[in-house]
């Protein structure tokens, strides 16, 4: 049996053009993936127009038989417009391989809409736009080894990926990972506030803090030791980090921290329940 060409080789069709189609679109012409294997569907004539000038793809308003030849579909639309776009496009995508970067939708929606079971849902964040992003990814039984290859090096073009055995854990993931950035900015924020106040430029606040988060993660990623012994280290007794961490733990901010991101969990599930079918 004659090997499937690698993905860059093969047409892959994107249903929505924002900011996740636009990461893996640029990380897929960065890999030298030729522009007229690239199909975009986007409603907005702004975009469409955006896109057609930053990676010289195909765009179009809506979709088409044109389709059909779309070896992958990239399903990237808000949540509440899915079954309407799978409506207008599933038609002409049967036999391709789908993955969903769609927040909350859930497979067992997805698959009825589009008639396929060869069907990858994600979940990414935002990071990907310049390819340090994670995604998460839960496989239907209908994807083979060679659809997991595929959607692998879609996914490559963004950062890394974690395979999950139960799609619920999406929603875990979704709390930690999808939302994450943004914890990490309200952190920052904080941390530049607070430098302010203190006397430093913002300016100044903002390189200190930036560097601090992005050098502690890179520390943390490269040392095989517990993050809690990592802290330690930095924690001398009397010290004043052990002064900081003592604020912290006084105001509980661990454990309001942990049930925010329950809270994330909890939403990411009522997603699927209002997006979903009945």
């Amino acid at each position: 049996m004659t090997p499937n060409p690698p993905i860059t080789e093969q047409v892959v069709a994107f249903i929505g053009g924002g900011n996740m189609a636009g990461a893996i679109v640029g990380g897929l012409r960065r890999q030298g993936m030729p522009g007229h294997l690239i199909e975009v569907v986007e409603p907005s004539a702004q975009s469409r127009e955006q896109l057609r000038a930053q990676f010289d793809v195909r765009v179009m308003a809506q979709a088409d038989a044109s389709l059909a030849r779309a070896s992958l579909v990239v399903w990237a639309v808000k949540p509440q417009v899915f079954a309407q776009a799978a409506q207008q496009a599933g038609v002409h995508t049967r036999g391709a391989l789908h993955l969903s970067v769609a927040a909350g939708i859930r497979t067992d929606s997805m698959a009825r809409w589009l008639g396929s079971e060869r069907l990858v849902r994600a979940m990414p964040n935002t990071p990907a736009l310049i390819g340090r992003g994670i995604t998460g990814l839960f496989a239907l039984a209908g994807v083979q080894a060679g659809d997991k290859q595929a959607i692998e090096a879609i996914v490559a073009t963004t950062g890394q990926w974690v395979w999950l055995e139960q799609e619920g854990l999406l929603d875990a993931v979704t709390a930690l990972s999808g939302s994450g950035p943004a914890y990490v900015f309200y952190f920052l924020e904080a941390m530049v506030e607070a430098g302010t106040r203190m006397g430093l430029s913002p300016e100044q606040a903002r390189q200190l803090a930036l560097a601090t988060f992005t050098g502690a993660s890179a520390l943390a990623a490269d040392s095989p030791e517990p993050l809690a012994l990592l802290r330690e280290r930095v924690t001398s007794k009397g010290g004043t980090t052990h002064a900081a961490l003592t604020a912290l733990q006084a105001a509980d901010v661990k454990a309001h921290f942990m049930a925010a991101m329950e809270a994330a969990r909890q939403r990411a599930q009522e997603l699927g329940q209002e997006f979903g079918l009945q």
